[in-house]
């Protein structure tokens, strides 16, 4: 992801999270961690012709890494995009040589839940009231990087 990435990303963001959505804010301070030697953060997207269609982030400290965001527009899902999202993300938190991925996703989210799964990302816990305004609980995963190199289940 570029600077000239996020107008589209905010578009998507707002139609699929628009209750929590991310502001210009965060995504110019994701960019900021993600260039340079000590870069923490890595930033994907996906465009079908003109038109971005999905995109991820991860952050990296030390051994762990985070999925801080994955969004795929609607008329995409299913088509395997959020797969190759998280692939390339999980290729990223090797490169960084993260020994542990983590993410948090709603509760209510059972299609990206399933994609996590597949994966071989597992749940560990909740964070209660993660996701605000709206108050909804967060399912935390976590997955070890011995399963990040391609899907479990290939699928």
């Amino acid at each position: 992801m570029r600077w000239w990435d996020i107008d589209p990303v905010l578009v998507l963001e707002k139609e699929l999270f628009p209750d929590d959505a991310w502001s210009r804010g965060m995504f110019w301070s994701e960019l900021a961690h993600a260039r340079g030697v000590g870069s923490t953060r890595r930033y994907v997207v996906a465009y079908e012709g003109d038109r971005l269609v999905g995109y991820g982030g991860l952050a990296a400290s030390g051994e762990l890494a985070d999925v801080q965001t994955i969004a795929v527009a609607r008329d995409h899902w299913g088509t395997g995009l959020g797969s190759r999202l998280l692939t390339e993300l999980l290729r990223h938190a090797t490169a960084f040589e993260a020994a542990e991925v983590m993410l948090e996703v709603r509760v209510d989210n059972t299609r990206a839940q399933k994609l996590y799964e597949r994966f071989g990302f597992e749940p560990i816990g909740f964070r209660r009231g993660y996701y605000q305004p709206g108050n909804v609980d967060a399912l935390v995963m976590r997955l070890t990087t011995e399963n990040t190199t391609e899907e479990k289940n290939h699928g």
